[in-house]
């Protein structure tokens, strides 16, 4: 199975609200945390700083590990590694610069509105409330066909 780094970032502002983008595949969409491929010769980190900039125009800090998650996607033969950090941004403004034109919208949503937009992703995450920083913790999400 050829193995794929996807990283992300959990952004909060001081309001406790969380940055998230919506993402547009073929004739579908979904909203997610800003991140993405990790491209040959990056460390999470500078994948995860570059997607975020992409995504949304924020430069951001990384302040820590929040998960570290996998899945086999049996039927394309992959196996995924999802790593989530905590971050904050530094600066910019809000903005879509991403060259694959995957991101429609970025908006700051509170928790309750991020958990009806990307519920599973926010069990997956185990984020319940924007103080409430759950421990990093490793998960294997299974096996998709």
């Amino acid at each position: 199975m050829k193995r794929v780094g996807v990283a992300s970032a959990l952004i909060t502002d001081d309001d406790g609200n969380l940055l998230v983008v919506k993402n547009v595949k073929g004739d579908s969409c979904y909203w997610s945390l800003p991140g993405g491929a990790v491209e040959e010769g990056e460390t999470l980190e500078q994948a995860v700083i570059r997607e975020v900039k992409e995504e949304t125009g924020f430069n951001i800090a990384i302040s820590g590990l929040s998960s570290l998650r996998e899945m086999f996607f049996t039927q394309t033969g992959h196996h995924a590694f999802f790593v989530s950090f905590f971050a904050k941004v530094i600066d910019g403004k809000m903005d879509i610069h991403d060259p694959d034109n995957d991101i429609a919208e970025v908006r700051w949503v509170d928790i309750q509105t991020a958990g009806e937009l990307m519920p599973s992703l926010m069990e997956k995450l185990k984020i319940n409330s924007a103080t409430n920083k759950s421990s990093a913790f490793y998960a294997f999400e299974g096996r998709i066909n």
